[in-house]
This record gives structure tokens, C-alpha cells and sequence, in this order.
């Protein structure tokens, strides 16, 4: 896999999306489902509404007190995370597995602009000044729900972005709107690797 930071002047580091929601994604909610986690090799953020990069380029974003959305690896093409799901079993612990591959679409917003294309769609700050790395925010965006999550590379902003997957056309599609006065594109998941 190519390192963001070496791909040069192109579309990635300029403004570009990338849909993932071929990746496989996971969630856990209950008390114990940190304890869970954690037995299981995650590193897991101190407070809700931020996000932990895995040695292996996985990521764990904390929703709430006790709720983690999981997102594969471009590495593995998202087989650890596809394999924790596969294995979970209910058990006496209160740890619930949340099926988020058929309920959340999720995209790549990269490039210098990107913190101004959601701008256009959004009315949190997502400048790095104010939304820094590891930063999670769930809000509305082009009139639904998202989940952002800041990734960024030394270069340039990475955002992680989970929405409805029954909006994933509509939203891609306002998501290009805003992108065009910064010559954004739609890549294909290949310009990743």
C-alpha cells in the first residue's frame, strides 16, 4: 500500500473521494464491550467522539461511553476487523455486536480542501485549528446523519466519513457538488494502494 504522504500533488492531496464501504466495519455497544475490545488487541480512545489508529491501520472510533465503531485496514483489505466480527459470540458479558456493514456507507474525503468542501455541507468546524486528528464528530451533513472522523496524514486532512447506506448515492452526489470549485474527483479504491 502507498504511504498518502508519498503519492505527490495529485488529486489526493489536493481534494478527492473515495467510497470504502467495500471495507468491512463493525460496531460494539455495552458496559463491558471496552473490556471486550481491549482483550482482543484494540487500543481504545479515553473519551467519546474521538479516534485511535491501530498499529495495523485499522481505527477505533469511540461513539459514546460505551459504543465503538470499528473500520478495516486498506492493509489487509479489513480482514481483522471482518474476523472479529466472524468470531464474536454473545456471551455473559454485556457486549453487543452492531452489524454496521449493511447499515453505513463510508467514504474518504482527502486533499487541502477538505475541511472547506464540508463546510458547504456541514456547520461544524472541521478546520484543523478546531477538529484536530483523532477528532470524531457525529452531525448532519448535507441534511443526514454522518459520522466524521479526522485521519489526517502530516500532508494533508483525511476524513473518514459514515453515513445511511441508502443515502450513499445522494451524499457522494452532494459531495461532488461541493468539491467542484476545488477540482475534486471520485477515485476508485485502487489510487489507495
Amino acid at each position: 500500500m502507498s504511504n498518502l504522504n508519498d503519492i505527490g500533488p495529485g488529486p489526493l492531496q489536493q481534494c478527492a473521494v473515495v467510497d470504502l464501504t467495500g471495507l468491512p466495519r463493525v460496531g460494539f455497544r455495552g458496559a463491558q464491550s471496552g473490556e471486550y475490545l481491549q482483550s482482543r488487541g484494540f487500543s481504545l480512545p479515553d473519551k467519546p467522539n474521538q479516534a485511535i489508529t491501530q498499529p495495523d491501520g485499522s481505527h477505533v472510533a469511540r461513539l459514546s461511553q460505551t459504543e465503538y465503531l470499528l473500520l478495516g485496514s486498506l492493509r489487509d483489505r479489513g480482514e481483522r476487523i471482518a474476523d472479529e466480527e466472524a468470531r464474536w459470540e454473545m456471551d455473559h458479558l454485556a457486549n453487543y455486536l452492531l452489524p454496521r456493514e449493511d447499515s453505513h456507507a463510508w467514504m474518504q474525503l482527502s486533499g487541502a480542501h477538505a475541511a472547506e468542501v464540508m463546510a458547504k455541507l456541514c456547520g461544524v468546524d472541521l478546520r484543523s485549528a478546531a477538529f484536530a486528528h483523532g477528532a470524531v464528530a457525529q452531525t448532519s451533513a448535507a441534511r443526514i446523519n454522518v459520522i466524521v472522523i479526522n485521519i489526517s496524514a502530516e500532508s494533508h486532512p483525511i476524513f473518514h466519513i459514515l453515513c445511511d447506506r441508502a443515502s450513499l448515492e445522494y451524499f457522494k452526489g452532494a459531495l461532488m457538488d461541493a468539491m467542484a470549485e476545488f477540482d475534486g474527483r471520485a477515485l476508485q479504491i485502487d489510487a489507495l494502494y
